[in-house]
């Protein structure tokens, strides 16, 4: 078991490196996610972990902590209301302004949110072609490991079924020898790069549409404040935000109103 002073030596470093707030005694969830990773690099105790850390700038390392500790949780159309919205009333709305419509998923883990979006976005552009250039969207995580499954695009038996239904897995998947691999003119939409919350992001330029869901639950106030200030700068006035069912924005920034429809409710950029 971590002792109280790695254990809060610990905290502190996911807290700066990447904005995760562990809260208190959560030692066992630590020596869990970490006990594979110690074998791998050859240390005994988290201590001896922590010391290399501190001591070196081994990026690898360092990547491979964050993923041990990042909950990558995710399903195909995970909730189904934001992609209700997205198809009947937040593309209909945007395509009227004749411009091409960015999309950013945000955290996107092993892919499914950000090929969600590019299905919807695939089956409204076939019932409603668009006057404007199809729909692109940028999907970033912090984690490397999970960006290398996304950017393959090949899924197992068990993560093809989680919430995708049988028609869109005969329409947008090739079976392979080892699983289903979603299609080129599917995969082809999304555009994958490596990206932590923490830092700026002004290079990844304007968007019109934001999924950044069921994230943020693991940040501190002042880190979701800071969050969600720099969406709001990568999104012009109208632009729409979809956040986690259980995620309240209001008490960290006014710069987006909440708007309801029949299909559920979504933050619109003021």
């Amino acid at each position: 078991m971590i002792d109280a002073r790695d254990y809060a030596e610990f905290a502190r470093f996911l807290s700066e490196c990447c904005g995760l707030v562990l809260g208190e005694n959560r030692q066992y969830l630590v020596s869990s996610r970490l006990s594979r990773l110690l074998e791998d690099f050859g240390y005994k105790k988290v201590e001896e972990l922590l010391r290399a850390l501190r001591q070196s700038s081994n990026q690898t390392l360092k990547s491979r902590v964050i993923d041990a500790m990042t909950t990558n949780e995710t399903s195909w159309f995970r909730d189904v209301y934001p992609f209700e919205m997205l198809r009947q009333v937040v593309l209909p709305e945007l395509e009227a302004k004749k411009k091409p419509i960015r999309i950013w998923s945000a955290a996107c883990s092993s892919g499914q949110e950000p090929y969600s979006i590019a299905m919807v976005a695939a089956e409204w552009e076939a019932s409603f072609p668009p006057k404007s250039s199809p729909v692109t969207i940028m999907a970033t995580d912090l984690s490397e490991t999970v960006l290398s499954e996304a950017k393959a695009g090949l899924y197992d038996g068990l993560s093809i079924v989680r919430g995708l239904s049988v028609e869109r897995r005969q329409k947008f998947f090739e079976s392979v020898e080892n699983g289903h691999r979603i299609k080129p003119e599917i995969q082809k939409r999304v555009r994958f790069q490596k990206l932590n919350l923490m830092d700026s992001y002004a290079l990844l330029g304007k968007f019109d549409i934001v999924f950044c869901r069921n994230v943020l639950i693991y940040f501190s106030a002042e880190t979701k404040r800071r969050i969600f200030d720099g969406i709001a700068r990568q999104m012009d006035p109208g632009g729409y935000l979809f956040v986690g069912a259980s995620e309240a924005v209001g008490s960290y920034t006014d710069a987006f109103e909440v708007i309801r429809v029949p299909q559920g409710s979504m933050l619109r950029r003021r």
